[in-house]
């Protein structure tokens, strides 16, 4: 019976994980055009809703802003979506973020979140790197609701500070340990 009930689990893994692989690598990819529209809009509702995302914004060296992110999973998921890298308020470049988990999952959600690169060398990083995954290079700091009360351009010390924006549906947890970050050409 056991060895029945894994064969029915892994036959049920392997027909969600194909069609979400190919969904990715086949996804329509949105014109450069599209992603600023989609960018601006995120941000203007990230700066309204966090006062401390605005006030640091002030002082961060470029800001890279995932406007739509789409994750679902159950046992294997996987989350996609592309956004665009802003310094001095100009896209400066454009960007794909991907990331693919396995465990005790299910769900599916959108959400948004926008890098603040606080340095140089952080923003370096980004630009030397081909794919940078998250969680390997430069420190980054999660900033919940609670903490971006007490966020001061002063208190800010860390190389990137990441906030989470705009979350609809419903999976466990956000995070970008194992996310993989790639610059993209749009069209």
């Amino acid at each position: 019976m056991t060895k029945h009930i894994r064969l029915v689990i892994a036959v049920l893994m392997l027909a969600l994980a194909v069609p979400a692989v190919i969904t990715t690598t086949t996804a329509y990819a949105a014109s450069k055009v599209e992603i600023d529209r989609d960018v601006d809009s995120a941000l203007q509702k990230l700066y309204e809703s966090t006062p401390a995302a605005k006030v640091l914004s002030e002082k961060a060296t470029a800001i890279l802003v995932f406007p739509s992110i789409i994750k679902g999973g159950l046992v294997i998921g996987g989350q996609y979506g592309e956004g665009a890298l802003r310094e001095q308020g100009k896209t400066s470049g454009y960007f794909r973020s991907v990331a693919l988990s396995y465990g005790l999952q299910a769900g599916a959600q959108t959400f948004g979140y926008a890098l603040f690169f606080m340095n140089k060398e952080a923003l370096d990083y980004l630009d030397k790197s081909e794919g940078w995954e998250v969680g390997v290079g430069p420190s980054i700091v999660v900033v919940d609701m609670g903490a971006a009360k007490s966020l001061t351009t002063t208190t800010a010390k860390d190389d990137i500070y990441a906030f989470f924006f705009d979350q609809r549906g419903l999976m466990a947890g956000l995070g970008l340990q194992g996310t993989k970050i790639t610059k993209i050409e749009p069209k």
